[in-house]
């Protein structure tokens, strides 16, 4: 069988979060991101389309290290304001079939005993469409927010969401038996007690008793994200994720990258193949290459310079208002989102000055843009997806949710015409949708299954 071509759509609740200052565009509503029509509507796009979900990126502070202030940010809008991934979730479940959901929810922040019944319940009330993009945060504004003095060092934020994923996999893979529940009327018994158990965990981080709060769901434990860029991230994604979302530039860094992960998967015990990695693009579709072409240089312009300046900086941890425009970027190691900074500094094509990377950061944050007909984005996205070695691609925005609208209406027909994606959905949960029919839980060799101190379900 043909290779493939899995699709998740981009997306925050916020007014133009990929594309900074987008709102101002005549076909952007993303200033009713505050408005349920907007949400059920973009998610009736993205089934149309066969998309495996919607994954909806998130930040629990605010974009301040640009003049040590959050004024930038919120005069144009740089992520801010910034509404909850989770509370949309159930209205766009009750208005599609086979959609799935990824909202991202940070590690530091939340507590697994309480996330874990939140995401449980989603996985319910969705029939198992549910993923996690399980983030590490890199804004010092959301660590002074939520009670901590600095932000947390990267490797220990990456050693707590190590121990976060500990307890939640107990608690969704091994707290409950498959046939706990039994409904027994006539023996007075909802759910049988030798068959709910305490996880008893003690840790660094954590210590959580149990049991869960929820009994299994469709897929116990959600479908994994992760975007790990740094040595620790990569390490982190190749242990626990089932999907990688990544960013770059050019299909040899896109390569370089994805035989990295896959080199780490292995090492980590697993397959090769058990992680799909889905590069973000940023598609710029015209009826001509020349209608692209200049369809880009519109969408440039109404990009906000100081709100994506905003942006890099909060990406990156570097004050950029302190830099000459035409300043080349420096390569150093940072706190935030180490392949934020490193799309500019290692790219071994251009050295990036800061105006260059500041103008292409600000459509799709800086992704890689695919501008062309429909046959020649087609073209790139085969091109990427098989010499690349990937298995999918996260869409972003420019305008929204138009700029999906426009790539299931013209871009999806001609994926389908060559026979690289799909014209239904296979499975019935997010998980078979990706990995195929009849596979609604986490494989026997991901560690989540091999936590020793409990009985096999």
């Amino acid at each position: 069988m043909t290779k493939q071509i899995h699709l998740n759509g981009f997306i925050q609740n916020s007014p133009s979060p990929h594309s900074t200052g987008l709102w101002k565009h005549e076909k952007d509503e993303g200033t009713k991101h505050n408005d349920l029509s907007y949400w059920i509507e973009t998610a009736k796009i993205l089934e149309r389309g066969k998309f495996d979900a919607m994954f909806i990126a998130d930040v629990l502070g605010t974009y301040s290290v640009y003049e040590n202030s959050h004024e930038a940010a919120v005069r144009h809008a740089v992520q801010l304001p910034a509404h909850d991934p989770l509370i949309p979730i159930s209205a766009m479940a009750a208005v599609t079939e086979n959609l799935g959901f990824a909202p991202t929810i940070s590690a530091t922040y939340a507590q697994p005993y309480a996330l874990a019944r939140q995401l449980s319940t989603l996985d319910h009330l969705t029939n198992g469409r549910v993923a996690w993009n399980v983030v590490t945060s890199y804004l010092e504004s959301e660590a002074v927010n939520l009670g901590l003095s600095s932000r947390l060092p990267k490797e220990q934020r990456y050693d707590r969401a190590d121990e976060f994923l500990k307890v939640v996999y107990k608690l969704w893979e091994h707290s409950w038996d498959d046939n706990a529940v039994v409904h027994d009327g006539t023996k007075d018994t909802f759910a049988q007690p030798d068959k709910v158990r305490l996880i008893n965990h003690e840790g660094e981080f954590f210590n959580v008793p149990g049991p869960h709060l929820v009994e299994p769901s469709p897929q116990r434990t959600p479908v994994l994200f992760q975007a790990g860029a740094s040595p620790k991230g990569r390490d982190f994604a190749a242990k626990h994720a089932e999907a990688v979302f990544t960013k770059n530039h050019s299909l040899d860094a896109l390569k370089a990258y994805v035989a990295d992960i896959r080199k780490r998967t292995e090492e980590q015990g697993r397959n090769r193949q058990d992680i799909f990695v889905f590069p973000m693009i940023l598609p710029i579709i015209g009826s001509t290459e020349e209608e692209a072409l200049a369809k880009y240089e519109d969408l440039t312009d109404h990009v906000s310079y100081e709100g994506t300046a905003s942006l890099l900086s909060g990406h990156t941890g570097i004050d950029f208002s302190k830099y000459n425009p035409d300043q080349y970027i420096e390569d150093i190691q940072t706190e935030a989102v180490q392949g934020n900074l490193d799309m500019y500094t290692k790219d071994p094509n251009k050295k990036w000055t800061l105006r260059e990377a500041v103008k292409n950061h600000g459509l799709g944050n800086g992704t890689v843009k695919f501008i062309g007909t429909p046959e020649q984005i087609a073209d790139r996205m085969e091109e990427w997806a098989f010499e690349g070695d990937v298995d999918g691609f996260n869409i972003a925005q420019t305008y929204s949710p138009d700029t999906f609208r426009e790539f299931v209406d013209l871009v999806v027909p001609e994926l389908q015409k060559r026979g690289i994606y799909r014209t239904e959905y296979e499975g019935k949960t997010l998980r078979e949708n990706m990995f195929g029919n009849g596979t609604p839980h986490l494989p026997d060799n991901h560690p989540a299954r091999k936590l020793g101190s409990f009985q096999p379900r």
